[in-house]
């Protein structure tokens, strides 16, 4: 169960990062890149939310072995 859990973690956490980076390209976040100096608030949840989701599905992937599989 934890192997199905972390694959889902990771697929997800994969599609987060493909719009965080789609949203940090996008003209809204070079605009407020330009006058605050840091991207928009979206794309910098999306990144860290996707980072967050992949690493945790690849710790439970491969450090959450159960004992019986």
């Amino acid at each position: 169960m934890k192997k199905i859990i972390g694959i889902v973690l990771i697929v997800a956490g994969l599609i987060l990062l493909y719009f965080g980076w789609g949203e940090y390209d996008s003209f809204a976040s070079e605009v407020s890149e330009t006058f605050t100096g840091s991207p928009t608030d979206n794309a910098v949840w999306y990144l860290t939310g996707g980072a967050a989701a992949t690493l945790g599905g690849l710790l439970m992937l491969f450090w959450g072995k159960n004992k019986g599989s």
